[in-house]
């Protein structure tokens, strides 16, 4: 199972790195062109805006064909968008181009996420296999900007664009050879009605909270590292290096997480991060040396890193088996769609409470949201869930 996992995780970084590059550079270009920060919300909204509607089908599409269909789609879907960027470096392409990889990336994600968590036999196997899993989003994040910065600084944004649009064909050479779950049967998918009748658990409702808090704070952080060091003109390399540690941060948190899941429960992990990210927002704000935003990411990238295996492990024990596809495209499509509204929120905001506002605001309501996650508890048996 290692081997597969090692596989799937460089697949999932090879696609994921694509769109995290764009998400740092597109929005760097188009400050640089003098678009104002309320555009950059938009674009950054763009990345997320296809998934909200594909989430759903792309949970059922996983279920009827597993995970290589999907990922081809999707390979092919990041390339053509990141080839646009390349041939029209210019603002509605980079539009665009956010469209694509967001849609591409989204859809792999959830094929991913659906056959690792049948790779798992118990509980405790569903947490070491997701925290191996959330290596790789942490590794993207480190890769895709801190490259794509290089190569700005060095050649531009064009020789930047041209390197992302390369990542996405390396991710069908890990995944080829895979070995594809058994599809559910078509009686099976279709036996439990509507999938909006998942968030009749209270479990689930919870979660889906709490996932759309913490996400909203990895978009916080996103969005407003760029725009912060544009005013106090720090170089893109910086700018990517910020982003970065957070992303390393992540990715130490998470190699540790696989030999301590025997001993870690998702409801204290999940709520102790949230407690630690209110309290860094509140700082984050007031510091101005590069260093100590620096050290501010790396305390969110360990915080925020810890979180989504929990997440993963909890929705996969408080779900139906057979609904698994569903859930992550509910999960998705509340995500995603909390990543559209609120880059435009945070724009908006932004120019009326300032940036200082902004980190504020979530941090007060991640803060006062803490208390849910600490009475989510599975509520299905083995028997029931399989």
């Amino acid at each position: 199972m290692r081997a597969g996992l090692a596989r799937l995780i460089a697949a999932q970084v090879s696609l994921h790195a694509c769109m995290t590059g764009f998400r740092m550079a597109a929005p760097l270009m188009a400050l640089r062109e003098g678009h104002s920060a309320a555009a950059v919300g938009m674009l950054l909204a763009l990345f997320a805006l296809a998934q909200v509607f594909l989430a759903l089908p792309a949970g059922r599409y996983a279920d009827r064909r597993g995970l290589k269909k999907p990922f081809a789609l999707s390979i092919g879907t990041a390339t053509l968008g990141a080839a646009a960027a390349v041939a029209w470096p210019v603002f509605p392409v980079l539009c665009l181009t956010a469209l694509a990889c967001g849609a591409a990336t989204g859809l792999a994600m959830i094929a991913l996420q659906r056959h690792v968590g049948r790779m798992a036999t118990n509980a405790t196997e569903l947490k070491q296999v997701f925290s191996w899993m959330a290596i790789g989003p942490s590794i993207s994040n480190f890769l895709g900007p801190f490259a794509a910065g290089l190569m700005i600084d060095a050649w531009g944004f064009r020789a930047a664009y041209l390197l992302l649009a390369l990542l996405p064909s390396l991710a069908w050479f890990w995944v080829r050879s895979a070995v594809e779950h058994e599809p559910l049967a078509p009686a099976q998918r279709g036996a439990s009605g509507s999938s909006w009748n998942l968030l009749r658990q209270p479990d689930f409702r919870r979660l889906m909270l709490i996932n759309w808090m913490l996400s909203s704070c990895w978009d916080v952080h996103t969005f407003l590292v760029p725009v912060i060091g544009h005013e106090r003109d720090l170089s893109a390399t910086v700018i990517g290096s910020i982003l970065g540690a957070f992303a390393l941060a992540a990715t130490a948190i998470r190699l540790a997480m696989p030999w301590l899941a025997a001993h870690l429960r998702e409801s204290v992990v999940i709520g102790t991060a949230m407690v630690v990210t209110a309290l860094l927002f509140s700082v984050y704000p007031l510091v101005h040396a590069a260093w100590a935003m620096g050290a501010l990411s790396i305390g969110l990238g360990l915080a925020l890193g810890s979180v989504q295996p929990m997440i993963m492990s909890t929705l996969h024990q408080i779900t139906p088996y057979h609904r698994h596809g569903e859930a992550l495209g509910l999960r998705a499509m509340a995500i995603n769609g909390s990543s559209v509204v609120m880059p435009l929120l945070f724009g908006s905001a932004g120019v009326v409470v300032g940036v200082a506002g902004v980190f504020w605001a979530v941090g007060a309501v991640v803060g006062l949201g803490s208390r849910l996650a600490w009475t989510l508890r599975p509520t299905l048996s083995e028997p029931e869930r399989r």
